[in-house]
């Protein structure tokens, strides 16, 4: 087992529960194992800090989650830490569909699995999750009886971890679609198509909050997706307009809209920014936009231009709205802090000329709880905006 020994002072966003140790934090490393092996971390002074997975490939040298030194990764374990995710869930009364397990803040860093009814979907993020992925599903099957298991393991950042991405059933039969009730709406969720691991479980009480802003009023659902928010605002509204790039997606939303006997939605293919553009000289007004784009930054060098990304975008929905209108914009990037994210806002309204009003703040569903000590955990910002004109 590989024993890793920290500068002298870096152990003190550790102590502070922080999980990552990064490469250039470290002393010394004693043992050869190889990458992905359990690890223990010492303070310089040779105290025990807890132990967790080793990738000398990746800038997170070190992913904490085991503070106890008698504490090994046995499936026993991984029962534990699964059992204890999925009953903070079903306590919170989340339904069928849930993030069950939150990476570092359910302590089983760089593993992800959301649940739709009886089908389970992990991703796996880190090469020394990767190599325990027997473990869990045999702790899965052990503790929850799924109808399937299948892994989406498809992002990006896998790279920096020396993986390949890899996506099949792991257990089970799947369907062709899930179905599952959300706030009361049926959906079917494809979960080897659709986005992340099938659908966007973090926005489901921001979704639900939406019916009270639509209420009566013409609405654009921009970057609608298959229609979260598209479908949650027809409830209320007179009509709704959803634009996304996808035609796959808006097919997936208009199976939703007739699977629940909604008929006051229309979807229109096309870019968001392109549409935003030109649908004021079409002479186009809503009561209500939300704008909830992909994430614009990825990482911190990409902050200036997701920026003028959000800016743009804002200062073409706020142009959009009747006066008085209902403005929900989002972003789920971490590295567009909520601060940052409100001095773009406030310069959308100077570039608009609006006055700008916040409603409500919002974040991640419940089931995306976000770690204290892991400010990288809290990254969904939502925020209602009353958006009047200025006399």
């Amino acid at each position: 087992m590989y024993k890793i020994y920290l500068k002298k002072g870096e152990e003190r966003r550790i102590k502070k529960g922080h999980p990552w140790v990064y490469a250039n934090e470290v002393s010394s490393i004693e043992g050869k194992a190889p990458n992905g092996s359990l690890g223990e971390v010492y303070d310089f002074n040779g105290n025990f800090l807890g132990k967790g997975y080793v990738n000398r490939l990746s800038k997170i040298l070190v992913r904490l989650f085991i503070y106890d030194i008698e504490v090994s990764d046995t499936e026993e374990l991984f029962s534990e830490r699964l059992i204890k995710a999925n009953a903070l869930r079903e306590q919170l009364g989340l339904g069928e569909a849930y993030r069950m397990v939150f990476s570092e803040s359910d302590l089983l860093p760089g593993l992800i699995i959301d649940r739709y009814a009886d089908v389970f979907v992990m991703e796996i993020l880190s090469l020394g999750m990767r190599l325990q992925r027997d473990k869990i599903v045999s702790a899965l099957l052990g503790n929850f009886s799924p109808a399937a298991i299948y892994e989406r393991s498809d992002s990006p950042v896998l790279r920096k971890e020396g993986m390949e991405s890899f996506s099949g059933v792991i257990y089970g039969k799947l369907p062709e679609r899930v179905t599952v009730n959300e706030n009361g709406i049926k959906l079917g969720i494809d979960v080897v198509n659709g986005q992340k691991t099938g659908y966007y479980l973090d926005q489901k009480e921001n979704r639900l909050a939406l019916r009270r802003y639509a209420r009566g009023k013409k609405v654009l659902d921009c970057f609608s997706n298959v229609g979260g928010f598209s479908l949650n605002a027809a409830l209320t509204a007179d009509v709704v307009k959803a634009v996304d790039i996808s035609e796959q997606a808006l097919n997936e939303l208009r199976k939703n809209a007739a699977l629940n006997g909604i008929e006051n939605i229309v979807t229109e293919r096309g870019d968001v920014f392109e549409y935003l553009r030109s649908a004021k000289s079409r002479g186009e007004s809503y009561g209500l936009i939300v704008l909830d784009p992909p994430a614009f930054c990825k990482s911190a060098a990409e902050v200036p231009g997701a920026v003028k990304g959000y800016r743009d975008i804002n200062i073409a929905a706020m142009k959009l709205l009747d006066d008085g209108g209902i403005l929900c914009t989002a972003s789920c990037s971490h590295y567009m802090t909520p601060t940052l994210f409100e001095r773009v806002i406030s310069e959308a309204a100077s570039g608009s000329g609006k006055r700008v009003r916040i409603l409500e703040k919002r974040m991640q569903s419940p089931d995306h709880p976000a770690e204290l000590s892991v400010p990288e955990s809290e990254y969904l910002k939502f925020y209602v905006l009353a958006v009047d004109r200025r006399k």
